[in-house]
């Protein structure tokens, strides 16, 4: 049977930490009020995306620590990650070309783009 104990200072951690979903909101759209429905779905993005970092970090770390792999094996699982994602992108966006400075953009791009928001 799990702590309770601890299962309760797990969930006060998580949660301080998801606090920071409003002040990425904030960041990304400006003073919004709480019920509008972009800034709601901008701070259910960002607090995913932060529990995600805490988690992938915590597991990570344990395996290392654990001998279950090195922290170089991790690191080139990551660069091959990276870089499949990355060609996976190139075909989702016909046009476009994550450099080291940004993102080229060839004519290609014009439409790909077409019907975006401006």
């Amino acid at each position: 049977m799990a702590d309770n104990n601890l299962n309760q200072r797990v969930l006060e951690a998580l949660d301080r930490l998801t606090k920071w979903r409003t002040v990425f909101a904030g960041w990304q759209l400006g003073t919004r009020t709480k019920d509008d429905p972009e800034c709601r779905a901008v701070k259910d993005h960002r607090e995913v995306t932060i529990l995600l970092r805490a988690e992938v970090s915590a597991l990570v770390g344990m395996l290392v620590k654990k001998g279950v792999m090195t922290t170089e094996e991790w690191q080139q699982a990551m660069i091959e990650e990276a870089e499949l994602l990355n060609k996976d992108y190139e075909k989702r966006f016909p046009g476009m070309v994550a450099t080291d400075i940004g993102i080229r953009y060839d004519k290609r791009a014009a439409e790909t783009m077409k019907g975006w928001l401006p």
